[in-house]
């Protein structure tokens, strides 16, 4: 069985565990996962996320979008006056 079709199997429980182990760091037996375990418990995560209907909002690492700033108003910006040469802006 390859880890593509270990990902296709996967349940929803099995999918929520590792999901748990990788925050928390540790199995739900109490067990610290190792670096390796850590690295293939992400890459499942991530495969399955991908290949579910896991809305993307709820998927591991999502950012949400900065909201856009309303487009200054004429009388929101700041009014800028060249000097003329000589003359100081004090």
């Amino acid at each position: 069985m390859t880890f593509a079709d270990m990902i296709e199997k996967m349940s929803p429980e099995i999918y929520t565990a590792l999901k748990s182990g990788i925050e928390l760091g540790r199995w739900p037996n109490g067990q610290l996962l190792t670096a390796k375990q850590k690295e293939i418990s992400m890459e499942a995560v991530l495969r399955y996320e991908a290949q579910s209907s896991i809305p993307e909002n709820q998927r591991v690492g999502y950012i949400e979008p900065k909201k856009k700033k309303p487009a200054a108003t004429e009388t929101e910006e700041e009014s800028v006056r060249i000097l003329e040469q000589g003359e100081s802006g004090a």
